[in-house]
């Protein structure tokens, strides 16, 4: 891209080479074998197309009126996913044995309550205080892990607020604030999309093309539909976090439309797109995330039967409301933390941190998308027909330590109250002990695995009596073993969770269609393209011609023997290199913001901290 990637110049240049850090990533067939799916040989992969100058997107008469509208409204707002879900305190409420929308995966065991300030100091030795990076190409190679683009934390992070999305009406919720008995329970359906539907949930749909999912076009990209504070809406508000997030989601809402365009009625095309999400989960990220072998041996299809899960630690009582492991919710799951960047190349030569100084570019939700923060897609996964970027984002492997920004959480995401906790692995560390999680050396026991000690883990002080919090034993354990993908305990926990939960919904594609496949060798990639996602504005380079073998080179010029070097004058003063212009192909760092490209506070449900210091 040319110009000024701060400026918002929408000028643009042909691309010659492949700018950065001279390591490239073949990751794509780690995860190429769809599990348990009969598959026609796969076929090449999709060209892709140079861009040709086309007008900016704008909406629709139709569309333009409902997104007017709506901006004199307000959206509903969510609560961070670093806050306490409804019912998820359920032991501490109701014990250990009872399963409502919350409940334990491992009844027999005891609870773990080491010192908080044990806890506490634990968090700040887990700070890899790494300054986020002006430019992705100096990322430490050590830490990042070649076998997982950056994008599929944010996929997971769309999934888990899929999964979690509580629909239940509010008066209902009023009425039983632990979750014990109105309750959604976890699926796979896309409610953060579709929301209660056309009819339930209006603000999410174009009045003007029924059936069609309403999307807001600006400054050349393509928004979140927003009220007039920048709070978008949304099935599920979590998905307008980040703006990574936000902008996946909007690959969502396009990919139903483009269903809609291809002719599918509203229900043939939220089906489609259902299922294709599914697929995704269980044969690329699941596979990426604990391995294929073990997403094998969690699942069988006999003959032309459902796909059937064969796990043996997630077994709900109740198959029709399946509750929500909090091992997995507060634990387990939580592996993704470890693997966020500390900043992200948004798009060729324009890095911007996760979190950053308030009034600068960083990648904070609940606003319009500021103009210059598109994201260029090929950056965050492999896309088939483009060629992959020295520089692309990949994902940080899987370890104990954390990136310096989120140990300082903003105000948008905690509230700035006295003794506010900030930390993310803090917050973590002492909700685990909050929601009665077992430790991790009891838990890899009852699973049958030979427990790690604390010697291995690193943890020498007296005070742990040799026990260490699940979520940092899932993710040394990881680090142990290379930290590309979860180890035994906590592999196993998201795989049974995940593979669990959709065997046991009848409409899920395990149970109503097994044999369905959105295409050969399918993922996330495949998916984007057919989005018609790829910004315009993206860089997409041309392979070199390759060399003709038939010409031969032309012989090097011998060197002068009797040529002598003038010697260096040791009085001379070097000249100083003028320093770069701004756009001039490097990164500068965040640029300042205009005032109407910031998050408004009114736009947000920044959490508390109160209840992680409740005394247990």
């Amino acid at each position: 891209m040319g110009g000024c990637p701060f400026s918002g110049a929408a000028e643009t240049v042909a691309e010659t080479s492949v700018s950065r850090r001279r390591v490239l990533f073949g990751a794509a067939g780690l995860a190429a074998v769809p599990v348990l799916a009969g598959i026609a040989p796969a076929a090449a992969q999709p060209v892709v197309p140079a861009p040709v100058p086309r007008p900016a997107p704008t909406p629709t008469p139709g569309a333009a009126a409902a997104l007017a509208k709506l901006q004199k409204g307000r959206a509903a707002k969510g609560a961070h996913g670093v806050g306490d879900p409804r019912g998820s305190d359920i032991v501490l409420r109701s014990g250990r044995d009872r399963e409502a929308r919350f409940g334990t995966m491992f009844k027999r065991l005891q609870a773990f309550n080491p010192p908080d300030a044990l806890l506490t100091a634990l968090a700040l030795k887990m700070n890899d205080g790494k300054a986020p990076l002006n430019d992705v190409k100096d990322s430490d190679v050590a830490f990042d892990n070649e076998t997982m683009p950056a994008g599929y934390i944010y996929f997971g992070q769309f999934v888990d607020h899929d999964m979690t999305l509580d629909k239940t009406p509010l008066t209902q919720q009023k009425q039983d604030v632990r979750g014990l008995v109105n309750y959604d329970t976890p699926k796979f359906d896309l409610g953060s999309v579709y929301g209660k539907g056309p009819t339930g949930s209006p603000e999410l749909y174009d009045p003007a093309k029924p059936g069609y999912l309403l999307v807001n076009p600006h400054d050349e990209l393509f928004d979140l539909p927003r009220d007039g504070v920048g709070a978008a809406y949304l099935g599920d508000p979590r998905n307008d976090e980040n703006l990574i997030v936000a902008q996946l989601h909007v690959v969502f809402l396009r990919m139903h439309n483009k269903l809609r365009d291809g002719g599918k009625t509203f229900e043939q095309a939220q089906q489609q797109l259902r299922w294709t999400y599914q697929y995704l989960i269980v044969n690329d990220f699941l596979a990426r995330i604990v391995g294929q072998d073990v997403v094998a041996g969690l699942i069988r299809r006999r003959g032309t039967g459902p796909i059937q899960f064969t796990g043996r630690l997630y077994q709900p009582r109740n198959v029709n409301k399946p509750y929500m492991p909090v091992e997995y919710s507060g634990a387990a799951y939580r592996f993704g933390h470890s693997m966020i960047r500390a900043e992200y190349e948004v798009q060729d030569g324009h890095t911007v941190p996760i979190f950053g100084q308030d009034g600068y570019e960083d990648l904070r939700g609940n606003r319009q998308i500021p103009h210059s923060l598109w994201i260029d897609w090929n950056y965050f996964f492999e896309i088939p027909g483009m060629n992959t970027p020295d520089d692309r984002n990949m994902a940080r492997l899987i370890d104990s330590q954390l990136s310096l920004p989120l140990f300082t959480l903003p105000s948008t995401v905690v509230a700035p109250t006295a003794g506010a906790i900030v930390a993310l692995a803090e917050r973590n560390l002492l909700r685990g002990k909050r929601l009665g999680l077992p430790a991790g050396q009891d838990v890899a026991t009852v699973m049958g695995i030979k427990p790690l000690t604390n010697a291995q883990l690193g943890l020498t002080e007296p005070g742990w009596k040799g026990k260490a919090p699940l979520w940092f034993y899932i993710l040394k354990e990881s680090e142990l073993l290379g930290g590309k993908k979860l180890g035994p305990v906590g592999g196993r926990i998201v795989a049974e969770v995940i593979l669990g939960l959709m065997a046991l919904d009848k409409t899920s594609y395990f149970n109503a269609n097994p044999s369905f496949v959105p295409g050969a060798n399918y993922k996330m990639g495949d998916f984007i393209l057919a989005a018609d996602a790829i910004d315009p504005r993206a860089r997409i380079v041309t392979p070199e011609e390759p060399e003709d073998p038939s010409v031969p080179e032309e012989p090097e010029a011998p060197e002068d023997p009797n040529e002598v070097e003038e010697p260096e004058d040791p009085n001379e003063v070097e000249e100083p290199e003028a320093p770069e212009a701004p756009g001039a192909g490097a990164d500068t760092g965040p640029a300042k913001l205009p005032a109407d490209e910031l998050v408004n506070p009114a736009a947000t449900a920044p959490v508390e901290s109160g209840s992680l210091t409740v005394p247990v």
